[in-house]
């Protein structure tokens, strides 16, 4: 053999050596609303989880190995969804999917069951949440995961406090308590866990009032409400809709505390309804809203930039929990990709190695989280806000929330307890 020979097959070997340990990206699908019925809310979220996986890539993706997200507006609806989904399963092979909303969600169950496709949503319906099906209250769901409390158990943390706030006003007999929202797997999805716990703390549980998921003229579903003499409403929907009903409840004069789902109130919301949002208790699925003092903001602040330079954007509550959302993908991806590589059932395992969770760099942000093989119920921490409006809310939305026209005000955390029989309900 020559010497050039000798170089020409070391060059060779180099090269294969080197194509041999590159990696190949790691594929995402992310289903996103952008243009349908929840994206007042979904547009955020989205953005959160987009500049997460851009500035993840651009410091290093997984230990080398980049991500390659295909977002796709869907409009909310779930033909578009299976379709989607169909195309990702198939030619496109992705490694896990950033999931949205809770009927597509639901109708992707047995899909990504069966193809083992992890599926971190924006949904978090209790049914999401029994992996087994041993509560024999909903289909297994191996597959799924979600970040933040289901609805059902943010609605029982609102019951909880709503049951010390009459007690803590002294008011005299029953609290009336009411489910509002649309006919839809959304809303619907903690109406049943709801109102079996409100009756629970002593409510008198009235009948539900039905409004659509977009916004519209409901005076007279106001009027309904003021009739009925309820005192506390949960309202189902997501801002947008919530909104009208707010502010019709507001011109006909409508006394009652408004408790709303995570998705149901943010900045943005108060800012659209003024002093109607006064007062309007929901969840927060983070430990601090934009700009809030924990080690983490930092890192939010630097992802927020990949998508605004400048940094003066003021990123609502949804956007931050987009970010946690996405960090607890990548870094179960992380395990999957030292523990025999990046395939579906890997990833499902890496959500499952450590307790009490908080993604690396973003400490202080995101609430701790534990999923486990048999119950994929994250957290049962229930961060409980209410909005404050103290003024015309015309205007730019950082500068309201800077001069505290609009604020975020903690109330309440709400620990409850991990009831078996609260499992997938």
């Amino acid at each position: 053999m020559t010497l050039k020979t000798l170089i020409c097959s070391a060059a060779v070997a180099v090269l294969m050596t080197a194509g041999a340990s590159a990696q190949s990206p790691i594929k995402i699908g992310h289903l996103a609303d952008y243009s349908g019925g929840t994206s007042d809310v979904g547009t955020p979220f989205g953005q959160g989880v987009a500049d997460a996986y851009a500035w993840i890539n651009k410091n290093g993706g997984v230990n080398g190995t980049k991500f390659d997200v295909d977002t796709v507006d869907y409009g909310y609806q779930v033909p578009r969804a299976i379709a989607q989904y169909k195309k990702w399963s198939g030619t496109e092979k992705v490694a896990a999917i950033m999931g949205w909303g809770t009927a597509d969600t639901e109708a992707l169950t047995g899909f990504v069951a069966q193809d083992q496709i992890p599926d971190i949503s924006g949904s978090y319906a209790a049914a999401l949440a029994d992996p087994t099906g041993a509560s024999g209250k909903a289909k297994a769901a191996p597959y799924n995961f979600f970040y933040g409390p289901s609805y059902s158990d943010a609605l029982r943390a609102e019951l909880t406090w709503a049951a010390e706030d009459w007690k803590a006003k002294g008011k005299p007999g029953q609290p009336k308590f009411v489910h509002m929202g649309a006919n839809h797997p959304f809303p619907n999805a903690p109406k049943e866990a709801g109102e079996a716990m409100a009756k629970e703390l002593g409510f008198e549980v009235l009948p539900p009032l039905v409004f659509a998921l977009s916004p519209g003229d409901y005076s007279a579903q106001c009027l309904s409400l003021k009739n009925s003499g309820a005192n506390y409403a949960y309202l189902g929907n997501t801002a947008a809709s919530n909104i009208s009903v707010m502010k019709a409840c507001k011109a006909a004069g409508v006394d009652v505390q408004f408790m709303g789902n995570v998705w149901g109130m943010d900045e943005n919301g108060a800012k659209a309804a003024g002093d109607a949002a006064d007062g309007v208790i929901f969840p927060l699925r983070t430990a601090v809203g934009w700009g809030g003092d924990a080690p983490g903001m930092k890192t939010v602040t630097e992802i927020s930039k990949m998508s605004d330079p400048t940094g003066k954007v003021y990123r609502p509550v949804h956007y931050i929990a987009g970010v946690c959302t996405t960090f607890y993908m990548k870094e179960a991806t992380a395990w999957a990709l030292a523990n025999g590589g990046v395939t579906g059932e890997n990833i499902k395992k890496g959500f499952y190695q450590k307790k009490d969770w908080v993604p690396a760099g973003l400490e202080g942000v995101c609430t701790p989280s534990t999923w486990t093989e048999k119950d994929h119920r994250g957290t049962l921490t229930v961060n409980l806000y209410r909005s404050r409006v103290s003024g015309p809310t015309d205007g730019d939305l950082n500068d309201l929330m800077a001069k505290g026209t609009i604020k975020i005000e903690k109330v309440k955390t709400v620990e409850l307890p991990r009831k078996a029989e609260w499992l997938g309900w």
